[in-house]
């Protein structure tokens, strides 16, 4: 325990949220290889604002936790005293199915979110991996992630209207409203997707939703080479197609383009024919069952708990330049004899992950660096997902910020002048 935490006790934390409700923390606790020392679980957002107000006087470093799916993200903290779990803020404060709209707490699962719209005939429209492994409203929120069906939707950052955070001081604020229409204020909802938790806590946010689809239909191509790759996926998004997702699955089993079409059924089925018609010129097609479909997809990216030193990369790229990044990764790779088990993306919006494994940590260290400073300079990214913590200390997982990485210094010193919220974990280590 550091000189920090000498003055603080369980006691005083208990005293905030409940006896039950902290604890100390431990080697679960633990991100890239820092253990803080006390773990909290406030349960409304007066308790939260009571909870940052005690740790910001006490000068506690602090590291908001949802489901805990996306601890790997982000460079190693500098050091952790306390996490705030937001695992009992888990209601559903308020659904307006005429509306379309939802307001949640923070800690409710995404998938239990999705199971009570779902009688209503409605969806949150978004779809990313990690909600299989129990990803949270506020965690999606903090992390941006996305899946699949952002071709169609876009992503959270899309479909927040309103949002609810704790400062680090303890303040509360508010944005947005419950209609869609709603655009007045400062737009804190966009400002905190994306933030890792580096300015506040997010207490619960309200979304616009959409209705569930009645049918869907899973449209396959084997795909013989990376060119042919390239090639299918512009006919779709130059066709007049309405897909929801186009996804990459490129590994050692198969080599597959999958387009997903959703909606009524009879639109349903013409889509699906127009689909097999456009595709069956790059290779064999066919028609996914529903099973096939869901394990094949959405697929988690590589990498994750129990992935050893395998380094997940997510490369972010101009749609067109599909075939570039295919055969940018596979020949880096092979010149420095790693291996990359598998690819998957979101091939229509410009987003591949790949995992490599294998050879020395040296050659994973120089692939990155490779595959960064092709795609940077060709208007995308490479940012490290997951990796050894002795790789994160050799390479800056989210890459170059250009004019951005001093805006973002300027919001954060506003927004946590103490710098308390998850210290270093975020871009230039803020």
């Amino acid at each position: 325990m550091d000189t920090r935490t000498n003055n603080v006790s369980l006691g005083d934390l208990q005293g905030i949220v409940g006896e039950a409700n902290a604890r100390e923390a431990s080697g679960t606790d633990t991100i890239d290889g820092v253990q803080p020392s006390f773990v909290a679980e406030p349960g409304s957002v007066e308790n939260l604002s009571a909870l940052m107000k005690f740790a910001n006087d006490a000068g506690l470093t602090v590291s908001p936790r949802g489901g805990g799916t996306s601890t790997a993200l982000g460079n190693p903290p500098r050091d952790i005293d306390l996490v705030v779990s937001t695992a009992r803020m888990n209601e559903v404060i308020e659904h307006v199915p005429g509306d379309q709209v939802v307001r949640a707490g923070a800690g409710l699962k995404l998938r239990d979110l999705q199971e009570r719209l779902a009688g209503s005939d409605q969806m949150l429209a978004v779809d990313p991996p990690e909600r299989g492994a129990g990803a949270t409203v506020g965690g999606v929120v903090a992390s941006n992630s996305s899946g699949p069906r952002r071709y169609r939707y876009g992503t959270i950052r899309d479909l927040i209207i309103g949002i609810t955070v704790v400062l680090p001081d303890g303040t509360v604020a508010k944005a947005g409203g419950k209609v869609v229409k709603n655009v007045a204020g400062y737009d804190l909802g966009k400002l905190f997707t994306g933030s890792l938790g580096t300015l506040g806590v997010i207490a619960n946010a309200n979304f616009r939703l959409h209705p569930r689809p009645e049918a869907a239909r899973t449209v396959a191509v084997e795909l013989a080479d990376t060119a042919t790759a390239g090639q299918a996926v512009q006919t779709v998004m130059h066709s007049q197609l309405v897909p929801s997702a186009v996804e990459l699955h490129w590994g050692e089993g198969a080599k597959l383009l999958t387009i997903l079409v959703e909606g009524i059924p009879p639109a349903v089925e013409a889509q699906a024919e127009t689909a097999n018609h456009l595709l069956k010129g790059f290779g064999e097609t066919r028609t996914l069952s529903d099973e096939e479909a869901d394990n094949l997809g959405p697929l988690s990216p590589p990498g994750g708990p129990g992935a050893g030193d395998e380094v997940s990369l997510k490369i972010s790229f101009p749609p067109a330049e599909l075939t570039g990044v295919l055969d940018s990764t596979l020949g880096a790779c092979s010149r420095k004899g790693l291996d990359v088990p598998r690819m998957t993306g979101q091939a229509a919006t410009g987003i591949v992950y790949a995992g490599l494994s294998g050879g020395d940590e040296d050659g994973l260290v120089a692939v990155t660096e490779e595959l960064r400073e092709i795609w940077v300079r060709r208007g995308g990214s490479v940012v490290v997902r997951e990796a050894p913590v002795s790789f994160k200390g050799r390479v800056e997982v989210w890459g170059p910020m250009g004019t951005r990485l001093e805006l973002t210094r300027r919001l954060k010193e506003k927004f946590d002048p103490r710098g308390i919220m998850n210290p270093g974990r975020f871009v230039g280590g803020i």
